[in-house]
């Protein structure tokens, strides 16, 4: 019975990995999409959204399997529950990676300021939502924390384009929407990794039975 239940369980974190690799192949076409003005990566970032949506059942599905024909325990039963939060949080990254790609189909092709820190946000945004998920599947704490903790950098990020955005409207006040279309993009990558800072909690959780809100 117990060989069963660990099959299961790694199955479990293969899918779970599976769906953390769509979450960052959204964020990152989304964000190819605006730098690149290439609307096929529009076009991919919000089909990956559909495919997160279609693992979010699947994952879900499974961890209820898992629950009613096992009855887990202990440590056990935290890392399902965890994974029930977890796959919230990645459905969630996945709407708004779409959100971005669905800017970028509104504004076309731009040229950005120079030096934008968005790809730079973006490319942090990935590594959360990577880490993040390495973490359940290794059972590994510190890195878990250290997603918690890279939260900053992000944050940074998105002060800084702030910064640029707010300098780019009063050199050129034309600019303005550009701007706050822009703006819209930081926060939607802002809140990618909050989400990540959400899985991070929770993979933190199944180890230690402890949840931390970093709220």
């Amino acid at each position: 019975m117990r060989n069963k239940f660990d099959l299961q369980l790694q199955q479990l974190h293969l899918e779970l990995i599976k769906m953390g690799a769509l979450c960052e192949e959204a964020i990152s076409a989304g964000v190819k999409a605006l730098l690149d003005g290439d609307r096929a990566m529009a076009e991919k970032a919000m089909q990956r959204e559909r495919d997160i949506d279609q693992k979010e059942r699947d994952v879900e599905g499974l961890c209820m399997k898992l629950l009613l024909q096992q009855q887990p325990v202990a440590r056990d039963l935290r890392t399902i529950s965890s994974a029930l939060k977890m796959i919230s949080d990645m459905e969630r990254i996945g709407d708004q990676a779409a959100d971005i790609a669905e800017i970028t189909r509104h504004i076309g092709s731009v040229q950005l300021p120079a030096r934008s820190p968005i790809g730079e946000m973006a490319r942090a945004a990935v590594k959360m939502v990577t880490d993040s998920v390495e973490s359940f599947v290794k059972g590994d704490l510190h890195m878990a924390r250290g997603v918690i903790q890279y939260d900053d950098v992000v944050d940074q990020l998105f002060n800084d384009v702030k910064a640029e955005l707010t300098a780019l409207i009063r050199a050129d006040s034309d600019s303005a929407e550009l701007a706050l279309d822009l703006m819209m993009v930081a926060k939607y990558l802002e809140r990618i990794g909050d989400h990540a800072v959400n899985v991070g909690e929770w993979v933190a959780f199944s180890i230690t039975g402890v949840h931390e809100s970093g709220d």
